[in-house]
């Protein structure tokens, strides 16, 4: 893949001097390899099972195969000039059914960070991206607090294999969607229907990342925090300010507050009480949930304009607990095959928030892409300009935050690959690599090329 030498380019808008470049993936998205080398079934090995699942995951190949395939992806991301590369371990792989230690699983993470330091990039680790041993949600999943502590046994178990060789650690990707999505609504694995439920799982995920934050420390000086999917939320109208409130509360404050400022907010505490957070609360609980931080991951994707309910609830799972049948408005924008509106000022707006509200916390966009319908032409080339468009006005507005003070060090596009995009199955592209599922054949799309210029210039085009 040819890129501009640095003479022949325009002048550009450029990113601070040490701003990482990367790209992300997800265990369960892209490795594939389910039932080689001791790994065991996770949630959503059973998930995908289950009758009218979009993908079928009893077939051991859900994924894009990375896991055999990771020394030619990493010279995909070579040829790309990546900087950074954030990956997710699978915790059945590690410690299948979550117990003890498999090695020959742990030995893979071992290869791909070994790779990608010889290629250059530097490795960053999620612990937890969903996959969580089937064998321990049948014993209780988030919702007990057991689990926690043996998150923190399994962070411990890879913190002190990878150490100081990986770049930044995460200890969980999205907890909102595990929570919330995993037990409240239903819409994701474990598949469970119970407000209490999702509630639990809050502060047990919270609960296990201040633990493994303590694991990570005890055999690393890298840097490490936690990644949260956040949205700036908006009333639609003055008679929707409460329910704006409590969907901000639910999505981005319930878990900022108790990470960045030792406790849950108390309007959150008071809404979510009849759904039983106050017992869950032990003595020592805020000091190790707020175990200091050295960076916020920060993974966005749009806003929220936020109307009341109009109409009684009617009974069905929802992850909107306390504010059942809130509605979610359209501001007109174009939308990504996903059917989310593409808005670059809200990135611009939650990074300077984020600033203002949680200072003192350097933040790293983990994720953010979008997903377009990417056909191949007949030349085998994928001309993705949609992709492209989104790239550059989120990038852009990345650095309009950067110019007003925020303390923003890296952006991961969101996804290396095509994948297996959770419910949605195999037909929702995000990737900047175009993955043909049957023969894995990889070809990178337009958008590759034009980010390879982009962190090949260090900077954006000029307008």
């Amino acid at each position: 893949m040819s890129v501009l030498p640095e003479s022949a380019r325009p002048v550009s808008l450029r990113f601070p001097t040490g701003f990482v470049w990367g790209a992300a993936t997800a265990s369960f998205q892209v490795e594939g390899a389910t039932t080689v080398d001791g790994r065991t079934d996770s949630i959503w090995d059973e998930f995908c099972r289950r009758p009218g699942a979009v993908v079928n995951g009893d077939t051991g190949e859900p994924g894009a195969d990375h896991y055999r395939r990771y020394s030619a992806d990493v010279d995909l991301m070579s040829s790309l000039g990546l900087g950074a590369y954030r990956f997710s371990v699978a915790w059945p792989r590690v410690r299948p059914d979550g117990g003890a230690v498999n090695r020959a699983g742990l030995d893979f993470y071992d290869r791909l960070v070994d790779r990608l330091l010889e290629a250059g990039i530097a490795p960053w680790a999620t612990l937890y991206h969903w996959d969580l041993p089937q064998a321990l949600e049948e014993a209780g999943g988030w919702t007990s607090r057991e689990t926690a502590y043996r998150f923190a046994e399994y962070a411990s178990t890879v913190a002190e294999r990878l150490g100081n060789r990986v770049a930044g650690w995460m200890t969980l990707n999205e907890p909102w969607c595990a929570a919330f999505m995993g037990y409240g609504s239903g819409r994701h694995a474990p598949g469970v229907t119970s407000a209490n439920s999702a509630v639990a799982a809050v502060h047990h995920l919270l609960l296990g990342h201040g633990l493994a934050m303590e694991r990570i420390r005890a055999v690393s000086s890298a840097p490490a925090g936690i990644t949260l999917n956040l949205f700036p939320v908006h009333p639609a109208s003055d008679e929707d300010i409460d329910a704006a409130r409590r969907v901000d509360g639910l999505q981005n404050r319930v878990f900022l507050d108790p990470v960045l400022r030792g406790g849950y907010p108390a309007d959150v505490l008071a809404d979510l009480t009849p759904y039983g957070l106050p017992d869950l609360i032990r003595h020592g609980d805020p000091e190790i949930i707020a175990a200091p931080v050295d960076l916020l991951g920060v993974n966005y994707y749009r806003e929220l304009l936020v109307a009341a309910p109009d109409a009684p609830h009617d009974g069905s799972p929802t992850e909107w607990v306390g504010v059942e049948g809130v509605r979610f408005l359209s501001s007109g924008q174009p939308v990504t095959e996903m059917g989310w509106e593409v808005q670059p000022a809200g990135l611009t707006e939650l990074l300077l928030h984020l600033h203002r509200e949680y200072p003192g916390v350097p933040l790293y966009v983990t994720e953010n892409g979008a997903a377009y319908p990417d056909i191949v032409t007949p030349s085998g080339e994928v001309v993705d300009h949609d992709r492209i468009a989104f790239l550059d006005g989120h990038l852009r507005a990345s650095l309009a935050a950067i110019r007003e003070g925020v303390d923003l060090r890296g952006y991961f596009y969101w996804s290396l690959l095509d994948n297996l995009e959770w419910a949605e199955g195999y037909a929702k592209r995000f990737g900047l690599v175009h993955v043909d599922f049957q023969s894995q054949r990889r070809t990178p799309k337009e958008s590759a090329r034009w980010y390879a210029d982009v962190i090949g210039r260090h900077g954006l085009p000029a307008e």
